[in-house]
């Protein structure tokens, strides 16, 4: 499949200018097809959304646009990555080629030291690992692969573990768990993530749900593994930081990036009462942009900051006007406008 080479040089410089904190890791575990490498998840990583034109076309100059704009950030060394294709990217919605094209898009114009995180999870085993395959094809360094749901009633630990180790055990790349029961309706329990997070090729797992108990477990009963646990919304940020998460992947940093870095910061240096008032201040406009308003109340906002947000694609449908008032009182209650 020939993929799009849109995302021009220029990009580079700008990108490559941001310093990114931790270097990937190397490490010989197995002779698998993903195994023998894992990557240091800390940090923040923005879930990228998907510019559309006014026809709903995917808008690769408007996603070199976000790009550039994200690297004028002094985003403080805490940004690991970028997510492409995940829920805030509208990955249902785009066709298998929309989906390499934007991976490798991305890829090119990502510094080589950053982590691509590419969401590759279909309702069936054998369609995610060949999806997985083609990310890795394309130049996604981690696969983020979300529970299968459609058929949840079937959907035991024992059959999610099976899944999963189908998936890893044949990706060229390593694999974090994707857990979303907003979306899905299905929580990966408990049990079945400590069995994966035996897995080599299993490096971690994004958790949306916000049960601070269940991410403490997490944490917990897979410390002997090497396992990350990334909070998955920014609303709940410092509580998974204070029970050992290794860091995030928030919506909200398509918006206020610096902000969630500064808040990394102040909880990996101890200051824990400026990190409660700075969440603080997080925690409305997130679940606004998240469960309230979701991505189009996300792609409205972010064109209040200088980014491209734009329509989604149907059926998500635009923000009525009172919405958007009310989502503008909300970012100025709290300071960020």
């Amino acid at each position: 499949m020939a993929l799009s080479t849109r995302l021009i040089s220029p990009l580079w410089p700008a990108l490559a200018a941001l310093r990114w904190a931790v270097p990937r890791q190397q490490r010989g575990l197995s002779t698998s097809p993903g195994v023998g490498r894992t990557h240091d998840l800390r940090g923040i990583f923005p879930p990228l959304t998907t510019p559309f034109s006014p026809t709903r076309e995917v808008d690769y100059a408007q996603l070199e646009g976000n790009l550039h704009r994200y690297a004028s950030i002094p985003f403080q060394g805490c940004v690991s990555g970028l997510v492409v294709l995940g829920s805030n990217g509208e990955y249902p919605y785009l066709t298998p080629h929309e989906r390499l094209e934007l991976v490798s898009c991305v890829h090119r114009a990502l510094p080589k030291d950053r982590l691509l995180l590419a969401g590759s999870g279909c309702e069936s085993t054998q369609a995610t690992v060949e999806l997985t395959v083609s990310m890795a094809e394309a130049g996604a360094d981690v696969a983020l692969v979300v529970t299968p749901c459609y058929y949840r009633g079937a959907m035991t630990s024992a059959a999610l573990v099976q899944h999963y180790t189908e998936v890893a055990d044949s990706s060229p790349i390593p694999v974090v768990l994707y857990s979303v029961p907003a979306n899905t309706g299905l929580d990966l329990p408990l049990e079945a993530v400590v069995t994966l997070a035996q897995h080599p090729n299993i490096i971690g797992i994004k958790d949306s749900g916000g049960d601070i108990t269940r991410i403490g477990l997490m944490v917990h009963k897979t410390q002997q593994e090497d396992f990350q646990v990334l909070a998955g919304s920014a609303g709940f940020l410092l509580a998974s930081y204070a029970l050992g998460a290794s860091g995030g992947v928030c919506a909200l940093a398509n918006i206020l990036g610096a902000s969630l870095c500064q808040l990394d910061r102040l909880c990996r240096e101890g200051h824990w009462q400026e990190a409660r008032n700075l969440q603080h201040r997080l925690i409305e406009p997130n679940t606004a942009v998240t469960r309230r308003f979701g991505i189009p109340g996300l792609k409205k906002a972010m064109e209040w900051f200088g980014y491209y947000g734009g329509p989604c694609r149907a059926p998500l449908a635009p923000l009525s006007p009172p919405q958007v008032e009310e989502l503008r009182g909300i970012f100025t209650g709290n300071g960020w406008l």
